[in-house]
């Protein structure tokens, strides 16, 4: 039987609705697709590489402090997107240790502070990534012509977060096998200090992300939920572009209500259901059953 409600396509993968890292790796392989069929058209329509490097990247990484003023929605775009071509490998990498740390977060405080926490970090390791351009020399020298790109901070800071929640936690290869998640999270600060360069903004990025990991968490234990007010936006937004199919049963429990009253409704001051009991008694008992106040209600009903 139909209950009239619909579900979106997305709601058919396996686990996806309460699987906020499931959504964050999809949404992740999405992009890199139309990143690349974005990059394919370029080449095709102008058969070369310098307007797509020189035109359509810079307005998505991030860019050096002086260009921020004019490429402020990078801060929003730059965690999301990955050099094309190439990166394939990367977003795999990316996408693997997204999985290990995000799974233990979304495992201990649910799935609806992944996604903000993710953000957050985002966020924040590109203002740590501006602010340490103020640095003097090379110190400050932003590494990147182009501009940064890819979610190195949301990923350290979710494995700051993981960390925070449970230093004794351990990953299990086999039954009597494991790997503690401090000796994970160590490798892979290793790995993204040296796939920084070594360049300063980059490790304040790194720095700045995985603080917001642990500070996400200890807001949590205190109490506050610091991603709430996203969900609240964008169920309002969902609310105003997707029917509301509880208010629509609801209207239409109210209309029905309406004609059963009109139908209901007293006639000559006797309701309907007055003059069905009589006519069931009279079916049941025969006319002469009925007392003397009956029998005048039924004739005053008869008489609209």
């Amino acid at each position: 039987m139909s209950t009239g409600r619909k579900r979106s396509a997305l709601s058919y993968i396996p686990g996806l609705t309460n699987n906020a890292v499931l959504k964050l790796i999809i949404f992740s392989a999405v992009l890199y697709i139309m990143l690349a069929l974005t990059w394919a058209v370029i080449m095709l329509v102008y058969q070369g590489m310098p307007i797509y490097e020189q035109y359509f990247l810079p307005n998505l990484a991030l860019p050096a402090l002086s260009g921020i003023k004019s490429h402020w929605w990078t801060l929003f775009t730059y965690g999301w997107f990955y050099n094309f071509p190439g990166g394939f490998w990367e977003l795999v990498s990316n996408m693997v240790w997204l999985y290990c740390f995000g799974s233990v977060v979304q495992m201990l405080v649910g799935p609806k502070q992944v996604i903000p926490l993710y953000i957050y970090c985002l966020l924040a390791g590109a203002v740590f990534y501006l602010l340490s351009q103020v640095l003097p020399g090379e110190l400050g020298k932003a590494p990147h012509t182009i501009g940064l790109l890819g979610p190195r901070a949301g990923l350290i800071g979710m494995a700051a977060a993981a960390v925070t929640l449970t230093p004794q936690y351990r990953f299990y290869l086999t039954e009597t096998f494991s790997i503690p998640i401090m000796a994970v999270a160590g490798v892979f600060a290793v790995l993204m200090i040296i796939g920084s360069g070594f360049y300063l903004p980059v490790i304040f990025m790194l720095l700045g992300g995985g603080l917001v990991g642990f500070g996400y968490v200890r807001l949590l234990r205190a109490g506050y939920r610091p991603g709430e007010w996203m969900y609240q936006v964008t169920g309002k937004i969902e609310g105003l572009v997707t029917p509301d199919e509880n208010a629509a049963w609801k209207r239409h429990n109210n209309k029905r209500t309406e004609i059963l009253n009109k139908i209901y409704e007293p006639k000559n001051g006797v309701s309907q259901k007055r003059i069905d009991d009589i006519l069931d008694k009279i079916n049941q008992k025969g006319y002469n059953s009925l007392s003397a106040e009956e029998k005048d209600t039924l004739l005053r009903a008869g008489k609209e």
